[in-house]
């Protein structure tokens, strides 16, 4: 808003992103719907589809191809924001990460509030619960926010074990999906295993505020991959943010407690699919649903549609129905499914 009222002040601002295709997509439509409209630049990789490229064009944006990856999308994205405060040409370029931001891990938070608002009308079943959440995981922006949801939700309830909120997630897991070949998530998240002596420090807060101390500096092992060969390119992030290991963690943390009335199996566990299961999955979602979405989030659908991955998600909640304690039925647990990523498919594709 301050930069929308600035710009009106005649100072020449502009937004300038990398992307494989989705959050530049977003970015380009929010700075052109403006009024006067903000002109805003995306850099994105050679693996982007062309179909993207003019998406983003159609829409206003400037767009650059370059590099093999988003990450060297991404390097020159920030080179070029570096150089504008040095060109004399008096203009101001704002750099939008596509994941890394807190403010859009905030925003990504609030899909977990709507999840527990609707179960919390779901015809006064008192019993229903979150089982799973199942989502893609590019750089980590979107898991991110999930995992800032539920522990803000958790806490909302008076420190996990009060109130309906807490009681809707409690023992939620969260299934982080990616390909093949672009798993950067999963290589990273089994480098920092919980139980490792350098992250047996890193607590939760008890604040709420679903920041914890992600911000903190703690000695991660962060993996990065040498390349992306997944279909899946809007999962092309060599290595995801340090933030969404912390946050894996905390969850990990309170399932893990003793005190039942505080943790009841929270986890957060890596799926990933082939290309094949992927594209599998997009095309049986389409008959199901008549929606058409890439393959970047058939690698989400791919634990509903796969019969390999299915039995294992089924394994894994076939504790859900029993509370933590052994004092009976839990009641029902519902798995949800975060369909996103549309901007790179057809029907031809």
């Amino acid at each position: 808003k301050d930069t929308y009222n600035n710009n009106n002040n005649n100072n020449q601002v502009q937004f300038l992103s990398s992307s494989g295709g989705n959050a530049g997509l977003a970015l380009t439509t929010v700075c052109r719907s403006l009024r006067p409209p903000l002109p805003v630049s995306v850099i994105v990789p050679e693996t982007t589809k062309p179909m993207v490229v003019r998406n983003l064009e159609t829409l206003g944006a400037d767009v650059t191809v370059f590099g093999k990856n988003w990450n060297e999308a991404d390097a020159l994205a920030r080179t070029m924001v570096e150089d504008a405060k040095t060109d004399g040409s008096g203009n101001t370029v704002y750099y939008v990460s596509p994941y890394d931001n807190p403010l859009l891990w905030t925003g990504h938070s609030t899909a977990v509030d709507e999840i527990i608002d609707q179960l919390s009308c779901n015809g006064g079943d008192d019993d229903v619960r979150i089982g799973a959440i199942l989502a893609s995981v590019g750089g980590g922006g979107l898991l991110s926010g999930i995992l800032e949801g539920l522990e803000r939700n958790y806490y909302r309830g008076g420190g996990g074990g009060g109130g309906r909120r807490s009681e809707i997630i409690r023992g939620t897991k969260v299934m982080a999906c990616e390909t093949e070949g672009a798993a950067s998530f999963a290589a990273s998240l089994v480098a920092n295993s919980l139980d490792s002596e350098n992250n047996s420090n890193d607590d939760d807060d008890g604040d709420g505020n679903g920041n914890g101390n992600a911000n903190e500096e703690r000695s991660l092992t962060m993996k990065r991959l040498d390349g992306i060969t997944s279909v899946a390119t809007s999962l092309g992030a060599l290595e995801v943010t340090p933030a969404v290991i912390h946050r894996a963690h905390r969850h990990q943390r309170r399932g893990r407690c003793d005190d039942t009335s505080a943790g009841g199996g929270e986890d957060v566990l890596s799926y990933t699919c082939t290309d094949a299961e992927a594209v599998d999955a997009c095309v049986k979602f389409a008959l199901d649903h008549r929606m058409l979405v890439e393959p970047a989030c058939g690698a989400a659908l791919a634990p509903i549609y796969s019969e390999r991955l299915r039995g294992r998600l089924l394994e894994e909640l076939s504790g859900m129905r029993q509370s933590s304690s052994g004092d009976g039925d839990r009641g029902s647990s519902a798995i949800v499914v975060e369909v996103c990523g549309g901007g790179g498919v057809s029907a031809e594709l």
